[in-house]
């Protein structure tokens, strides 16, 4: 099974070349990073033209902030943030549209609307009706690792060892998917990057990334501008550092990048990208 192949709902996405990049629109008034920016549905239909023509290769459109000490917002909330979008959006891109939810209404509403992917922070946990509605509509889907729900993610989190402890979590949680109906190639694993982790915990999982292999699925990355690295490079920096990160990541087999800044990680996922063939023809 290619780690280099991801089944969507109405296409597959193959690459060989560099990793891919998902950029983030958030259509949300608290998320950490650019809350507010993209509330008006117009603003957020340029922003996602913008980010095509920046070199996205999949767009993931969030209406609920999941950032460390959010409060969990209603399916009725989150769909009058995200429908007015999606509905602008119809026929405007070439690229595969994701919809960054746990919740299986508005899963479901998204998919209706033209969305080919479900990013769930919660592994199927907090909805249970989540993974059949995946199903149903045979759409892509983001399988990633979080301690626990935002409120409550942070608080004393405690791993012996990140990596391996996470890389368990998330094979068991493919094969229970697999058995609720969702097929092996439409999944990408995310080891959630922040999500219940301390810096130390950050840094080791990034450090041995390449434990994620065995899973045998391509594996994204959310390593944008995460306060961890704010605290390595400073503030100032934090861009290069991002894009220092996301270098590492893809030499440990990171696949998919996600993303606010588009320009320097495309630059930098084709630098990685001419590093692995050249490692290729060595």
């Amino acid at each position: 099974m290619s780690v280099h192949a991801w089944k969507l709902k109405s296409r597959t996405l193959k690459w060989q070349e560099r990793p891919l990049l998902m950029g983030i629109l958030n259509v949300t008034p608290d998320s950490f990073s650019d809350g507010g920016k993209y509330l008006d549905p117009e603003a957020a239909l340029d922003r996602a033209l913008e980010m095509e023509a920046e070199g996205a290769d999949l767009i993931d459109l969030g209406g609920e902030s999941t950032r460390p000490g959010a409060k969990l917002i209603s399916a009725e909330v989150e769909l009058a943030r995200i429908l007015p979008v999606l509905k602008r959006l119809q026929g405007r891109l070439q690229i595969p549209l994701s919809v960054d939810t746990w919740k299986a209404p508005v899963a479901a509403a998204a998919l209706e609307e033209g969305a080919e992917i479900v990013n769930d922070v919660s592994a199927g946990r907090w909805d249970p009706p989540l993974w059949a509605t995946v199903a149903q509509y045979r759409a892509g889907y983001v399988l990633m690792h979080a301690l626990d729900q935002p409120h409550a993610m942070q608080k004393s989190p405690r791993y012996a060892d990140p990596a391996a402890e996470i890389a368990d979590f998330l094979a068991k949680f493919l094969a229970r998917a697999e058995e609720n109906g969702l097929a092996l190639e439409t999944i990408v694993c995310d080891p959630g990057f922040g999500f219940g982790k301390n810096p130390a915990h950050n840094l080791a999982l990034l450090r041995d990334l390449d434990a994620f292999g065995a899973l045998r699925r391509p594996l994204l990355v959310g390593l944008s501008r995460k306060s961890f690295l704010k605290l390595i490079g400073g503030l100032e920096h934090l861009e290069i550092t991002n894009e220092l990160a996301h270098m590492w990541a893809a030499a440990q087999g990171a696949a998919i990048w996600r993303v606010h800044d588009l320009p320097a990680a495309f630059r930098a996922a084709r630098l990685a990208g001419a590093f692995a063939r050249g490692a290729d023809t060595a």
